[in-house]
């Protein structure tokens, strides 16, 4: 079904040109850590079938993996070479091996000595999109946006991004050196950034593209979990508020509410929901996730479903903005959270 699909372009940001990237990106952190065990032959596989689909926008960080993640987009690069990849990475989050506690570091002699052990990782002399993964509490963050205009200056990234921040934050860091993109979890059962004067007004309001993560919900929006037994040891969803005893019950509503809707339109849950979240604007671009082929083509097909202005009205009906039951993460997950 994905051989037969052209991926449009969509273009992150109105200033400095602007970055022209697929309709529909990859997130790659889950092919390092974080959704169970990893296996590189299969990623790279699925990595070289984005590409000859058509998927130029790959989502990286050095946080993932520790460093693991962007290794293995560089040895992808290595094999493919550089023009046909629009890569994003990220700075911010310092953790130790083995542990998913985190501290938040924006000093700006940081911001560059990230960027430099980015750079040998990925096998690249300039990242396409750049993101201040998480903000620290406490520091300005002005500090961190001027050594990323410093970088930008050097060539050693093209476009500054920006993760999970309250509109007042964007505005800052965007009055200091144009922001291309804004990275936030987007999907049917997350949609804090809706609403008047929310997040993707403030965004649109100043030309910020918009790049949803986890646009099926971790998952949880395949219509696939009515338990977490299945999921490895290690999955992090098995500490995730959402997928937690009542709550993971009370939320089967929004997934058979979406299987409904799926199945009289001819299509796979994972596809009506990655379908809503193209439909919200030209201006955003999801990057749902997956380590496996089968799912990486499923997920282009939802290029292929057209939703009616009626569908997106019997959707919003079917599923409330302030549907899903708990926390997006647990408390240690939320740091830099909307900071």
């Amino acid at each position: 079904m994905a051989e037969n699909i052209s991926i449009p372009t969509r273009v992150l940001g109105t200033t400095d040109g602007g970055l022209p990237v697929s309709a529909l990106g990859l997130g790659c952190m889950g092919m390092s850590e974080f959704y169970g065990r990893r296996d590189d032959r299969q990623s790279l596989a699925t990595l070289h079938r984005a590409l000859d689909l058509g998927i130029t926008l790959l989502d990286t960080a050095d946080t993932y993996g520790l460093g693991h993640n962007e290794e293995l987009i560089g040895k992808l690069i290595a094999e493919r070479g550089r023009d046909a990849i629009a890569v994003a990475s990220k700075f911010s989050i310092e953790r130790v091996k083995g542990a998913y506690a985190r501290s938040i570091n924006n000093d700006p002699a940081y911001v560059v000595s990230a960027c430099e052990q980015s750079l040998k990782r990925l096998g690249v002399e300039t990242i396409d999109l750049y993101y201040i993964h998480r903000v620290e509490a406490g520091r300005p963050i002005e500090e961190a946006m001027q050594a990323l205009a410093q970088l930008v200056n050097q060539g050693k990234i093209r476009h500054v991004g920006i993760c999970e921040v309250s509109a007042e934050t964007l505005r800052r860091a965007h009055a200091v050196h144009p922001i291309t993109a804004l990275q936030s979890e987007y999907s049917l059962w997350t949609r804090d950034v809706e609403g008047d004067g929310g997040i993707l007004d403030t965004c649109r309001a100043l030309g910020i593209g918009f790049v949803p993560y986890s646009p099926l919900g971790r998952g949880f929006l395949t219509g696939t979990f009515s338990t977490t037994d299945h999921l490895d040891d290690d999955d992090f969803r098995k500490s995730n508020p959402r997928f937690q005893d009542e709550n993971l019950v009370a939320n089967q509503a929004i997934a058979s509410a979406v299987s409904r809707m799926a199945e009289q339109k001819g299509c796979r849950p994972a596809q009506l929901a990655l379908s809503w979240v193209l439909a919200q604007g030209r201006d955003i671009v999801p990057i749902p996730g997956t380590k496996r082929i089968e799912y990486l083509e499923q997920n282009t097909a939802a290029l292929s479903v057209e939703l009616t202005p009626d569908d997106l009205s019997l959707i919003n009906e079917l599923v409330p903005r302030d549907a899903a039951r708990g926390e997006r993460y647990n408390v240690e997950g939320m740091k830099g959270v909307n900071s």
